[in-house]
Parts: structure tokens; sequence; C-alpha cells
């Protein structure tokens, strides 16, 4: 065991982080109420994902720095040095916060299936005491800072969930023809921007930028491995993109058209298990759940150090603050009466909207000879960039004018 996850490199745990309670969600939401037209949209954020990530990884091993402070020594003046710091803390504290809610309440959902009547009623407010439980126990795993092992462990159950969506997919036996359609054919459904961003939210995980351009220098030294490191990505990256889409097949073959629980969301995974899928999902998801719940306040840990440039370790009290604050905020969201996959959606939501603010500050600094040099970004790199900036924009756009009932 000590040996496979040694050869794991930073790509795995980028596919790993948005193999989630939130993509089992959004992809079965979208299976089950466009069936195969937002597989395009899954195309997309594969594209997207992996151009955005070798550029952090790229950053990580030529720079020698993560995109935190990359960003922060770049701007000369001070009060643009500011406003790209409390821009980057709000997008990544924000989004954490929303993305841990989503977490929690994932890994709550898992657990309904095994403990249900779960909640109670505190001054008239519904309380989930499997999200306060949850995250007891992120924050005991975060504060003694082993919780190596069970990580592992859980890592291996969100394999083996997704390994079972790929055979569900196939056992689906789908059209084809209808498949390749939404993969190639862009079509967006009434009411289905939302869904689309969500999407895209899910898989091009903004904190995973920060996250790749810190760790890929912490696993290899210098350029030379830039090729692995680039490998590396693009395969975890399209594998895990490759289960996305098998959720959204595998839902789109479930004759329903509501989802509100764990037991609606295993109907995707019934020709394999049969009546024992509620509980495998129900397993996968407390696993993805907790795993994410521990990773995510740490990632927002990370991007404030770097914003301020502390000299800390993780047992200081000023990191473990910062991803204090995050779970508690992602407690207390995920416990109080909002219907869980409600959340988890908003969370995918959230993220993909604050994703334009990332991405651009990671195409601005790698496009900087003083940052990069010869290995600063291509014609072709660049326009594969803009192009997925633009595309957010508008998509998020669209979004928020459907949230508030604007038409153009």
């Amino acid at each position: 065991m000590k040996k496979l996850f040694s050869k794991i490199g930073p790509g795995t745990l980028v596919a790993a982080a948005f193999i989630g309670p939130g993509t089992v969600t959004v992809c079965t939401l979208a299976g089950v109420t466009y069936g195969f037209t937002l597989l395009w949209a899954m195309l997309l954020s594969i594209i997207a994902t992996i151009v955005l990530q070798e550029m952090a990884a790229r950053l990580g091993l030529v720079h020698g720095k993560g995109l935190a402070e990359t960003v922060k020594g770049e701007i000369k003046s001070s009060g643009g040095k500011w406003a790209a710091i409390l821009l980057i803390l709000s997008a990544i504290l924000i989004g954490n916060a929303a993305y841990e809610a989503g977490n929690i309440s994932g890994g709550a959902l898992g657990l309904e299936t095994l403990i249900p009547n779960a909640k109670v009623m505190v001054s008239g407010i519904s309380v989930n005491t499997l999200s306060i439980a949850i995250g007891v126990l992120a924050f005991m795993l975060l504060y003694i800072g082993n919780y190596k092992v069970l990580e592992r462990s859980l890592v291996l159950l969100v394999i083996l969930m997704s390994l079972s969506f790929l055979i569900t997919a196939a056992l689906t036996q789908p059209n084809l023809l209808q498949v390749l359609k939404g993969v190639f054919i862009p079509k967006v459904p009434e009411e289905g921007w939302l869904t689309i961003i969500a999407l895209i939210g899910t898989t091009v995980v903004p904190y995973n930028l920060f996250l790749h351009a810190s760790l890929v220098k912490e696993k290899w030294q210098g350029v030379e491995n830039l090729k692995t490191a680039r490998k590396d990505s693009r395969v975890s990256i399209i594998v895990g993109g490759l289960v996305s889409m098998a959720i959204i097949v595998c839902a789109a073959a479930i004759n329903s058209t509501e989802v509100n629980n764990a037991a609606d969301l295993a109907l995707g995974l019934e020709p394999l298990f049969g009546s024992f899928s509620k509980y495998f999902l129900g397993i996968g998801l407390f696993a993805a759940g907790i795993t994410s719940a521990i990773t995510a306040p740490l990632a927002a840990a990370y991007v404030v150090r770097g914003c301020f440039g502390w000299d800390i370790g993780l047992k200081s009290p000023k990191f473990r603050a910062v991803w204090i604050v995050v779970l508690l905020l992602g407690v207390i969201l995920s416990s109080t009466g909002i219907k869980p996959i409600e959340i988890i959606k908003f969370a995918q939501v959230a993220n993909g909207l604050l994703l334009p603010i990332i991405a651009g500050f990671l195409l601005w600094v790698v496009n900087r000879e003083s940052v990069l040099g010869a290995y600063k970004n291509t014609t072709f790199q660049n326009v594969m960039g803009w192009l997925i900036l633009l595309t957010t924009i508008v998509l998020g756009g669209r979004s928020l004018l459907k949230v508030f009932n604007i038409d153009l």
C-alpha cells in the first residue's frame, strides 16, 4: 500500500478532489433531468481542467512558488497587491466554505442510508446531527494531523465507487449515437444554465490550482520533470472526467425525475448492485465527503499562508485558525435544515462563478517572463486559456441572469 501511494502524483490528488459528493450529486442531477444532453459540458470541463492545471504545475516546477505567493510578488504597487490578495482570499474562503458545506452534506447524505432520522429540532430549527458529527471528526483529524492512513483507506473506497459507475454505465447499454451527440454537440436545455456551471464548478475546482502549484514542487524538483508532471495530470484528469461522464450516463437510465437523497442517487447503480446499491453509494459518499472535508480547509489555510507570507508550520495557531473558520462555516451551512442536495449544488455553482477570478490571476502570472522565462505560455496555450476564461465568464453571467430572472 505504501509503495502504491508513493507513486501517486499530484494529478491523482487533483482528480480525487473533484470525484466527491458534489460530482456524484451534480452529475446525477444532470443525467436525471437532461439525459445525455449536458455531456458536452463535462467534456469542456475536462479540457479546461487539463489546460489550467498544466499551467499551475508549470508555475510550481519552474518558478518554485505557489500561485498566491507569485501574484503577491509580481504586483509592485501596494494598493494593487492588497486588492489582489483581498480578491483571492474572498474567492477561496467563500468558495471553500461553500465547498466544505457540500462535502459535509455529502458525507451526511451517505450516512443517512445507515443512520436515518438523525435530525433534531433546536429552537424551531432542524439540525442535522450527522453533519455536526462529520465536522467534529474532520476537526479531530486536522488538529492531530495524523489522518494519512484514514484518508488513503477512504480514497480507495472512492476509487471503488468510481469503478462501479464506469461498469454500471456499460451495463445500462446506452445508445452510443445519443451519447456521442451529447458529448460533441453543445445544446443548452431550458433552465439548464445553473446545471452547466455546476458541472464546471465540480470539475475545475479553484483551490486545486493553488494546491497543484504547491504539490508539484514537493513531489518533483526542476523543469526536467515537467513532462512527467504533464502526463500525470492529463491521465488522472481524463480518468476522473470519464468517471463523471459515466455517472451522467448511469443517471440518464434512472426512471425518475426527482433526486432528494442518497437512495435516489443510488438508483443509477442498481444494474450492478441491485438492492444493495444505496448502502454501497452511502459508504462511498461518506468516504468522498470526509476526505474532501479534510482537504478543503487545509487548502484554504495554505492559500492564506501564501497571501500573507507566513513562515509557519501546520500546527501554528494562525494556520489552524484559518481551517477552523472554513470548517465551522461548512458545518453551520450543512447542519441547519437546508436540503443536502441543494447545498451541494449551490457549492458547485459558487465554485463555477468564482473560477474566472482565480483563472484570470493564473493566466496573468504564467505569461510573465519574470516568472517563467522561456517556459511562459505559448500562443496556443494563451488561446486555450482565454477561451476557457471567457466561456466561464459567459456561463457564469447567464447563470446569474437566470437566478435573478433577468431576460436579455
